[in-house]
C-alpha cells in the first residue's frame, strides 16, 4: 500500500512538473529598429531644425535652446512670491514639440557678445527686479576670452541667490511632466558652462561661492525628482566647484553635458585631455549610470562640427567609438550639416549609436500574462519611465535605469493577438507622434 501511494505521488508531482514545464510558451516576436529613439541622438537648435525639417527632421529626436530667466519673471511679490509669465517659454516648447522633437533646456545668466536680452552685447539674463535693487551691482568685462562684451550677475546679493533657487523649484512643479521637455541642464558663468574664464574669478562675485553652489545642487536634487538634469564637465574643476572634493555632491544623480567633446585635445592620450580628466573627477566611470550625458560637438574650429562624422574620423577619434565611452544618449550638431559629411542618413547612423537599444531575446505567454526577456544593447539606460505594455496595459517594473548590457524579466497581464502587434513600449514622458521601439526576433513554439 505504501509502495503504491509513493508510486502515485512521484505521478502527480511528474504531472505537476510536466504542466509547470509547459505553462509559458514561446511566441513568435519580430520587429526592429528604424528610427532614432526619442529623447536621445544628434541636436539641432530650433532655428536649424526649422529650416531643415524635411530632410533632417525624422533624422533627430531632440533640439536645443539657452533659455533666459528675465523673459519669464515679471516681478516679485511683498511675500517673496516671483511673478511669471511662461509665455516665451512655451511658445520655445510649443515650436519644437510642433516638430515632433522634444527641447534641451539651459537656463543662463551670461553669455558674451549676445543681445538677446535687450539688443545690448552681453547683458546678463538676471530678472530686472533684482537689477533694480540698490544692494545689485554687476561686474564687467570687455573681452574676456576674446568673445567679446560681457556683464556677470552680482552672486553677492542674496536675493539673486534665493532667486535661482525659487526659480528651479517653481519650474519643476510647472514643467516635471510637460512631455515637450526632454532634459534641463544647469550651470554658472559663461553659458552657464561652469566657467568665465578670460577675466578674474571671484568666488561669490562674479561667480556663486562654493557654499551657494552646494546649497543649489542640493536643491536640484530634491526639487528636480521628474527631470533628469546636468551640469558641466567644467564642474570637475575645483577652481570652480565643490564637487569633486564634496563625497554628499558626488552622490547626487545629476548627469554631465561636454560642449567642446571631441576638440583636438579632448582625450587624456591626445594632449592635455583636459575635457577627459573632467569627465574622470566628476564621473569616476559611472556618472552616466545615474544621471544623463550629452553635450555638444567642439566649436574650436570651424570644422570640428562639420567633419566629426567623417568615416576617417576626427583628430584621431570615431563619433560611435567616443559616444559609446561616454556612453553619450545627446550631442549638439547644429553646424554638422552644413559640412557635406553630415547627410540625413549619416545622422540617423550617428543618432543611432547613443542612448537605449532594447532587445527582446524571449516572449512567452501562459494565456493570461505574458512574459518578456529585455536587454539594453545601447550605450546608456533611458532616464525617463518608459513601460512594456499589452493593448494598453503595462508591466509593473518600468525599464528606466536598465543599464548597457543587463537584461531584466518583464510581466506584463495580458496576452499579446497572434502577430504581436500589440507589444507597445509606452511612456507618458514623450509626445504623441514619438515610439520607443524596440528589437526581436523570437519563434513560436513548436506544436
Amino acid at each position: 500500500m505504501i509502495i503504491g501511494l509513493t508510486i502515485l505521488i512521484v505521478i502527480l508531482t511528474s504531472g505537476v512538473s510536466v504542466c509547470q514545464a509547459q505553462r509559458w510558451q514561446s511566441v513568435a516576436l519580430k520587429r526592429d529598429i528604424t528610427h532614432p529613439q526619442p529623447m536621445t541622438g544628434l541636436v539641432l537648435w530650433p532655428e536649424e531644425a526649422r529650416r531643415r525639417h524635411t530632410t533632417y527632421g525624422q533624422t533627430i529626436q531632440l533640439e536645443f535652446a539657452y533659455c533666459l530667466p528675465c523673459k519669464v519673471v515679471k516681478g516679485c511679490r511683498d511675500d517673496g512670491t516671483i511673478v511669471y509669465d511662461w509665455s516665451w517659454f512655451d511658445n520655445i516648447l510649443d515650436d519644437v514639440a510642433s516638430r515632433g522633437h522634444q527641447l534641451i533646456a539651459r537656463f543662463r545668466y551670461e553669455y558674451p557678445s549676445n543681445r538677446d536680452v535687450d539688443g545690448n552685447r552681453g547683458t546678463t539674463a538676471v530678472p530686472d527686479y533684482i537689477k533694480q535693487r540698490s544692494d545689485y551691482h554687476e561686474t564687467y568685462a570687455d573681452n574676456p576670452g576674446g568673445d567679446g562684451p560681457t556683464w556677470y550677475a552680482d552672486w553677492s546679493n542674496l536675493e539673486l541667490q534665493r532667486f535661482t533657487l525659487q526659480f528651479y523649484a517653481d519650474f519643476a512643479r510647472r514643467y516635471a511632466h510637460d512631455t515637450r521637455l526632454a532634459f534641463l541642464e544647469v550651470g554658472f558663468g559663461h553659458w552657464s558652462e561652469y566657467h568665465i574664464y578670460g577675466t578674474k574669478l571671484e568666488l561669490g562675485r562674479n561667480f556663486p561661492s562654493k557654499a551657494f553652489q552646494k546649497q543649489f545642487l542640493l536643491h536640484m536634487s530634491a526639487v528636480m525628482t521628474e527631470i533628469p538634469w546636468a551640469v558641466s564637465v567644467d564642474a570637475g574643476e575645483n577652481r570652480y566647484s565643490p564637487v569633486i572634493d564634496d563625497e554628499t555632491l558626488m552622490t547626487l544623480p545629476f548627469g554631465l553635458f561636454d560642449d567642446s567633446f571631441m576638440h583636438k585635445t579632448h582625450e587624456i592620450g591626445s594632449g592635455e585631455g583636459y575635457n577627459e580628466k573632467c569627465w574622470n573627477a566628476i564621473g569616476k566611470g559611472t556618472r552616466w549610470q545615474k544621471g544623463v550625458c550629452g553635450g555638444e560637438i567642439s566649436y574650436y574650429t570651424s570644422n570640428d562640427q562639420k567633419n566629426f562624422l567623417n568615416p576617417d574620423g576626427l583628430y584621431g577619434h570615431h563619433w560611435a567609438e567616443q559616444a559609446a565611452k561616454y556612453h553619450i544618449t545627446f550631442m549638439i550638431a547644429n553646424d554638422a550639416p552644413r559640412g557635406g559629411v553630415a547627410t540625413p542618413e549619416r545622422f540617423r547612423e550617428a543618432s543611432l549609436s547613443t542612448g537605449y537599444r532594447f532587445v527582446v531575446k524571449r516572449c512567452e505567454t501562459d494565456g493570461t500574462s505574458t512574459r518578456l526577456l529585455v536587454t539594453n544593447q545601447g550605450v546608456a539606460p533611458i532616464y525617463r519611465n518608459a513601460w512594456f505594455a499589452i493593448s494598453g496595459v503595462r508591466s509593473s517594473n518600468s525599464l528606466r535605469g536598465l543599464l548597457p548590457g543587463k537584461e531584466a524579466w518583464i510581466e506584463i497581464p495580458a496576452v499579446p493577438n497572434a502577430d504581436g502587434s500589440n507589444i507597445q513600449i509606452v511612456s507618458d514622458c514623450i509626445l504623441p507622434q514619438q515610439e520607443i521601439e524596440f528589437i526581436a526576433d523570437t519563434k513560436a513554439a513548436s506544436k
